[in-house]
């Protein structure tokens, strides 16, 4: 499976942004689908998961209340939809698919190439 993330660029603290990561190869509709990000010197961290079944999600604390994940298995694609977006924010920002069918959202083994989002103060 290919996984292409777009819609990062640079924006103003209190700005939106909407990521997309559209996968190839590979449906997506049975696989919990994420957002991690990677902040320059920092390890990769969880943002979001939606899972493959009733859409339930789960977030990072410190985006709660601020960025929606969501799907649309008919485009084979997932979204980040990032509100009141903080210089802290910044980071490379990847996608990425669980490998179990039907899975928990405990194998994210799949990853695309990340997009940049910069968030000056």
């Amino acid at each position: 499976v290919q996984l292409q993330a777009s819609g990062g660029g640079l924006v103003q603290a209190g700005d939106s942004l909407r990521l997309a990561c559209t996968a190839s190869g590979r449906t997506i509709s049975g696989y919990y689908m994420a957002w991690f990000r990677q902040a320059p010197g920092k390890d990769r961290t969880f943002v979001a998961d939606i899972s493959w079944g009733d859409s339930s999600t789960r977030y990072a604390d410190s985006v709660k209340g601020r960025f929606t994940i969501y799907r649309d298995n008919a485009r084979n694609s997932v979204y980040l939809q990032m509100n009141s977006l903080k210089p802290e924010d910044t980071a490379v920002y990847y996608c990425s698919v669980d490998s179990k069918t039907y899975g928990f959202g405990r194998n994210y083994d799949y990853w695309g190439q990340g997009t940049l989002v910069t968030v000056s103060s």
